[in-house]
């Protein structure tokens, strides 16, 4: 058992945020590890309400992406206060037009719109996801109000092409793929100081 929870340490310590992707796609084998680990999260009351929508369509990926992008509105970085230098945001970097980084496969994460715990529930999948993604090599990023994508009549008819019910909306959605050469593991930050407080 303790050989296992080194694994998974070793696996939450080494993850990173992707965001410069290589064009080739993700193996299906892969993809199902990674929509199991999603699957198996917490959920509030064992509800298990998420529903993981995997568009694995260039085209269509690249159009939502630049919906979302439209949509944002991000607030923008500053020299002292940024998202990433080594893999630009789209609040670091106004040249980036496609808010899913031309990600291989975009997973959105559907939730009910009058569930309490949505979000939470989208978050801990999320979470599940990404650590198992590290672990299969593939490179990952979380990315939040998954609404803005589908927020014009080309996003509404995809919604109702993809059969998605609409008492549910997007949350969010987790990016997929091969990190881009180069770019596999971005320098950790350092750890803060003083963030546990023991009473």
């Amino acid at each position: 058992m303790e050989n296992a929870q080194n694994e998974v340490m070793k696996t939450i310590l080494h993850r990173r945020a992707i965001r410069r992707f290589e064009e080739k796609q993700i193996e299906e084998a892969k993809l199902q590890q990674i929509l199991q680990a999603g699957l198996y999260a917490p959920s509030a009351g064992g509800r298990q309400g998420v529903l993981f929508v995997v568009c694995q369509d260039q085209e269509v990926n690249e159009r939502l992406g630049k919906i979302k992008r439209a949509n944002s509105k991000p607030k923008m970085a500053t020299a002292a206060s940024y998202v990433s230098k080594e893999q630009p945001s789209i609040a670091d970097d106004v040249t980036l037009t496609n808010a899913f980084y031309d990600a291989p496969t975009v997973i959105t994460m559907f939730a009910p719109k009058n569930f309490l715990f949505a979000v939470e529930d989208c978050a801990v999948a999320a979470e599940n996801m990404m650590l198992a993604a590290d672990a299969l090599g593939i490179g990952s990023c979380y990315i939040g109000a998954g609404w803005t994508a589908f927020a014009d009549p080309y996003g509404q008819e995809i919604l109702k092409k993809w059969g998605v019910r609409t008492d549910y909306y997007g949350v969010m959605q987790l990016l997929l793929g091969y990190p881009r050469k180069g770019d596999e593991h971005p320098t950790p930050k350092p750890r803060k100081e003083d963030r546990i407080i023991r009473v």
